[in-house]
């Protein structure tokens, strides 16, 4: 099942790792060559904003590769207003005119076949009138707010969101015993069909059963839990687009700014977008001369942890050949430890050596960051160095 849905599909149709606590942990500046698995597209183009010197989204799916080449045709051919609806509001009356005009010119032609057939996920049509609603995780998202109003929720959901203060958040989730009430739908987010929507295969789910206490029902509670009651939501722009379908100038991404519009055109030109793995695209990086100094791996791992352990140990072998000297790589996991990485072993300065023993880790830093994610899926969040 997981397999089918992410042979055919668009999974993500927004980034789900937040780039603010990336910025604090990558320290991107001007002379970085980042790598980072593609997924929504969002992320890519805030390093950009941050200042990297070159970013590279690589992904195995064509169609995430296609949706950040959407946007990317977006930043350079349309107005910020009309930018903001099809990326922002999720929706626009003439979204098949701005295709058609400004956008399907400037694609691939794996990228042209795909939105020739998918430019509708923007017209504000149908049960999920918002691309956001769209692709796998929105329509989990959508299947998750109408569980919540079903619940009676939606009115509480609209005030917090409008809360001005996260004293004020607090109380209304306190006072509304919000908390009991997320039971069913972590259930529902929580069965394999869900969790497949979501991007969270077999081996994730078995790793989170086995780390978490209660299992992956409590991990998703326990992150609704701290998403409504104990981080602000004012600038949650990642939950905001599932609640309500739809970014606000106040609260959206970076890369949607006004102010960022102009800038990130001007950036664009530094962006380079593969589709292929991690371990291909490093291979033609080391065979060219050329190196990574900043790695961006997501949750992959988890997929190809507990399943593919020669996959595994040649992707960290592909890091370790391309990688500029003290590189920084960050990750994130649906399980608390990545125990899957213990049994890998690299070749660095002519010797094998463990990984574990290669990697100097900053778990003080990952955890602080940790504890701000507004996004709140994951177990846990890791920062190393290689030397």
């Amino acid at each position: 099942m997981f397999t089918a849905l992410h042979d055919r599909k668009l999974v993500y149709n927004a980034c789900w790792e937040d780039p603010a606590l990336d910025r604090e942990a990558l320290a991107i500046g001007p002379g970085d060559h980042v790598l980072v698995i593609t997924s929504g597209g969002c992320n890519a183009l805030d390093y950009l904003l941050a200042g990297a010197g070159r970013v590279t989204a690589v992904d195995v799916n064509p169609r995430q590769n296609a949706l950040l080449e959407l946007k990317a045709a977006g930043i350079r051919h349309l107005s910020h207003p009309e930018f903001f609806e099809l990326f922002g509001t999720g929706r626009s009356p003439r979204a098949h005119e701005m295709y058609r005009d400004a956008l399907r010119p400037d694609l691939t032609p794996f990228a042209r076949r795909y939105w020739d057939g998918y430019i509708d996920a923007f017209a504000g049509r149908g049960w999920r009138n918002s691309f956001y609603y769209r692709g796998t995780s929105g329509l989990l998202a959508k299947g998750l707010m109408l569980v919540l109003g079903l619940q009676g929720l939606g009115p509480h959901l609209e005030e917090l969101l409008a809360a001005p203060t996260l004293e004020r958040q607090r109380h209304l989730y306190e006072s509304r015993r919000m908390s009991e009430r997320l039971r069913a739908a972590a259930r529902l987010a929580s069965q394999p069909l869900a969790l497949s929507l979501a991007g969270v295969p077999p081996e994730q789910r078995r790793e989170i059963a086995e780390e978490y206490t209660g299992g992956t029902v409590q991990l998703v509670h326990d992150g609704l839990d701290a998403i409504l009651g104990r981080l602000p939501l004012a600038d949650n722009y990642f939950w905001r687009a599932y609640i309500t379908g739809s970014y606000t100038p106040d609260c959206c991404p970076e890369y949607l700014k006004a102010a960022n519009f102009p800038l990130l055109r001007g950036a664009l030109a530094r962006l380079d977008v593969r589709t292929t793995t991690v371990t291909g695209f490093l291979g033609r990086v080391r065979a060219e001369g050329r190196d990574v100094s900043k790695f961006v791996l997501l949750d992959h791992m988890d997929w190809m942890g507990w399943r593919d352990q020669p996959a595994l140990a040649a992707e960290w072998q592909a890091i370790v050949d391309a990688a500029r000297p003290g590189a920084r790589v960050i990750y994130r996991s649906a399980g608390l430890h990545t125990r899957y990485l213990d049994p890998v072993h690299v070749v660095h300065d002519g010797r094998t050596r463990r990984l574990a023993d290669l990697l100097h880790r900053h778990p003080g830093l990952a955890a602080r960051l940790h504890a701000r994610d507004r996004v709140h899926t994951y177990g846990s969040f890791h920062i190393a160095d290689l030397p």
